[in-house]
C-alpha cells in the first residue's frame, strides 16, 4: 500500500529574506576586505572569516536574535582586540538591533537594550585610547589640551550618531512593530472570539427553537390523541339502538382530529407566538365533549394575556388535561381551576387510576420523561416566562389524587 507523498515543508516566514541579507553582507564584506586598505593585525583570511561570522549574525536576526546578539558581542571584542577599524558592512548592525527588538525573547530584548550604551562605551574606550590623554606636552599645554578636548568631542559626537542611527532607532522601531503586531493579534483574537460566541448563540437559538417546536408538537398531538382515544373508547359502550349518539361521537372525534391538524399546521407554520383560537375554554370544552366530566372553576376577573404568555398558558393546560385523561379514572371528574390575581394560577386534579397496568404512580412516570415532554416540558415553558410548576400526589379518603399547579405572570416583563 502506497502512502500519499508528504507535502513539502515550508520554510518559516522570513527565512529566505534573512538568508539573502546575510549573503549580501558576506559579499560586500569580502569585497571591502579585498579592495580596501585596512590596517589591522589580522590576516586577509581571518578578516574574511570575521566578515562571514558577521554575516551569520545578520542572517540570524529573525529566527535566532539571541544568537545574533551573542555573535555581535563576540565579534566586537575580537575587533577591538585586533585593532580592526570599523567596516562599512558593520552598518548592517542596525538589522540585528531591529531583530532583537522585534523578534527577541524578553531576555534578548533586555540584553539588547543594555547593549546600546555598552557598545557606545566600548567604542569610546577603544578609539579614544589613541588620543594620548596622559601625554600632554608642558611646553604648549593649552594648545594640546584644546586639541585633546576637540578630538574627544568629535569622537563622542560620532559615537552618539552611530549609536542613535544604527542601534537605538532600529531597536525602537523593532519594539514598536512588536507592540503593534501584538495588539493586532489580540484584536483579531477578540474578533474571532466574538464571532465564535455569536455562532454559539445562534446555534443555541436554533436548538431552543427545535426544542420548542418539539414541545408544541408533543403537546398538540398528545392532547388530541388522548381526547380522540377517550371518545373512541366511550363509543364502545353506546347502545346499538342509538345511532344518533354514535354519530355525535364520531363527529366529535372528527372535530378533535381536525382541530389537532390545524394546531399542528399552526405550529409548523412558525406562528407559535399566538395560541389557537378559542383559548383555554376550548381545551376544557374539548375534554368535556370526549365524555369526561369536567368541573371547571374560574375565580377572579379574566384578562387578556400577551401572545407569549397566552401560548404558554394554553400549552401547559393542554398537557395537564392530557395527563389527567391518560392516567385518571374515567368515572371520576377532572377538576380545573383558574385563579386570576397578580398571577394566573392553573390547577388540574384527577383521581389516579391504579387498576390494571396503571399501577405506577403518575409522578414516577412523568417526572423524568424525555427532554421537552410531559411535566419537564411544562416546567421549561413556565420558567421561560418567569413561572413555576408544582406536582403533588395526594392521598386521603377514597382514591388517591394527583394535582398539577402552574403559576405564570399575567403581563410581560
Amino acid at each position: 500500500m502506497q502512502h500519499p507523498p508528504e507535502p513539502p515543508r515550508r520554510l518559516p516566514a522570513g527565512t529566505v529574506q534573512a538568508v539573502l541579507v546575510g549573503l549580501a553582507v558576506a559579499v560586500l564584506g569580502t569585497w571591502e576586505v579585498g579592495f580596501a586598505d585596512i590596517r589591522t593585525q589580522m590576516s586577509d583570511r581571518d578578516q574574511i572569516l570575521f566578515v562571514c561570522a558577521f554575516a551569520v549574525a545578520v542572517a540570524s536576526y529573525r529566527l535566532r536574535p539571541s544568537l545574533a546578539l551573542g555573535l555581535l558581542w563576540a565579534l566586537a571584542f575580537l575587533q577591538v582586540w585586533n585593532g580592526v577599524p570599523l567596516l562599512l558592512v558593520e552598518l548592517s548592525v542596525a538589522v540585528i538591533a531591529f531583530g532583537c527588538g522585534r523578534y527577541g525573547s524578553v531576555a534578548t530584548l533586555v540584553a539588547s537594550a543594555a547593549s546600546v550604551p555598552a557598545i557606545g562605551l566600548l567604542l569610546v574606550l577603544t578609539y579614544g585610547a589613541g588620543l594620548e590623554l596622559l601625554e600632554v606636552p608642558s611646553a604648549n599645554e593649552a594648545y594640546y589640551s584644546a586639541l585633546w578636548a576637540g578630538s574627544l568631542r568629535s569622537l563622542l559626537t560620532r559615537v552618539l550618531l552611530f549609536g542613535t542611527a544604527l542601534l537605538i532607532v532600529p531597536w525602537l522601531v523593532g519594539v514598536l512593530v512588536r507592540v503593534l503586531r501584538r495588539e493586532a493579534r489580540t484584536r483579531a483574537e477578540q474578533i474571532e472570539t466574538a464571532r465564535e460566541r455569536d455562532q454559539a448563540e445562534e446555534l443555541a437559538e436554533v436548538k431552543e427553537g427545535q426544542a420548542r417546536l418539539a414541545r408544541d408538537v408533543h403537546d398538540v398531538v398528545g392532547h388530541s390523541l388522548a381526547v380522540i382515544l377517550a371518545q373512541a373508547e366511550s363509543a364502545q359502550y353506546l347502545p346499538d339502538d342509538d345511532p344518533a349518539r354514535l354519530k355525535d361521537t364520531l363527529a366529535t372525534i372528527a372535530t378533535s382530529a381536525r382541530t389537532s391538524l390545524q394546531d399542528v399546521r399552526h405550529v409548523l407554520g412558525a406562528t407559535g407566538d399566538r395560541p389557537p383560537s378559542g383559548g383555554l375554554d376550548t381545551l376544557v370544552e374539548g375534554v368535556r365533549a370526549s365524555g369526561h366530566e369536567v368541573i371547571s372553576t374560574e375565580i377572579g376577573e379574566p384578562r387578556p394575556l400577551p401572545p407569549e404568555l397566552a401560548t404558554v398558558a394554553y400549552r401547559v393546560l393542554q398537557e395537564m388535561l392530557t395527563n389527567a385523561i391518560r392516567h385518571g379514572r374515567r368515572d371520576e371528574p377532572l377538576h380545573v381551576e383558574r385563579h386570576w390575581q397578580d398571577e394566573l394560577r392553573i390547577e388540574v386534579s384527577n383521581v389516579v387510576d391504579t387498576a390494571g397496568v396503571e399501577t405506577v404512580p403518575i409522578a414516577a412516570r412523568d417526572v423524568a420523561p424525555a427532554p421537552g415532554n410531559g411535566l419537564e416540558g411544562m416546567r421549561r415553558r413556565l420558567e421561560s416566562v418567569g413561572g413555576r410548576l408544582d406536582v403533588r400526589p395526594r392521598s386521603g379518603a377514597g382514591f388517591p389524587t394527583f394535582t398539577v399547579t402552574a403559576w405564570l405572570p399575567t403581563s410581560a416583563t
